[in-house]
């Protein structure tokens, strides 16, 4: 048993199970524990970028998803609800809030006057442009204590490990 100096809070958490329940492997808990304790982390070292822009992350990624599109930018609010992953309300309150600044606009689609699309400005552009390059920046800091080859297996475990999950 490690001293608890030599564990961090998941490992003093699994050698207190291993204690009082040998008949367990805690050893899932490790993995789990750590990645929600990471992903806090993560969270709260990425969010700076984006609030120093007057965005959350949420908003982020809508420009993002956007400027990702390719050339005109822009996409309808269910393409943008497919590739940021949240719900369609999610979605339209971010979108106001972009529209509202001036990064984004909605215009009425050409082939369908019921529907609407979600385009960058050329403001918008501008801001996602400055932010992504940031953003890497600030994210290749995050993974600079891994080796390229480290981060190429980490990577690859993770999304083998989301595709089990489904």
């Amino acid at each position: 048993m490690g001293t608890d100096d030599d564990l961090d809070h998941v490992g003093r958490i699994l050698e207190q199970w291993r204690h009082e329940r040998p008949d367990l492997d805690p050893s899932p808990m490790g993995i789990i524990g750590r990645l929600h304790r990471l992903a806090a982390r993560l969270d709260e070292e990425l969010r700076p970028v984006f609030a120093e822009a007057g965005l959350g992350d949420g908003d982020f990624d809508v420009l993002a998803s956007l400027r990702r599109s390719g050339a005109p930018y822009e996409l309808t609010p269910g393409q943008l609800g497919a590739t940021t992953m949240v719900s369609s309300g999610a979605v339209t309150k971010r979108v106001d809030r972009l529209v509202a600044a001036g990064w984004v606009e909605r215009n009425v689609c050409a082939d369908d006057a019921r529907s609407r699309r979600v385009r960058l400005t050329d403001a918008g552009l501008a801001l996602v442009d400055d932010l992504v390059g940031r953003h890497v920046a600030n994210e290749r800091r995050l993974v600079a204590s891994f080796t390229p080859s480290e981060r190429a297996e980490l990577s690859r475990l993770l999304e083998a490990w989301g595709r089990a999950l489904g």
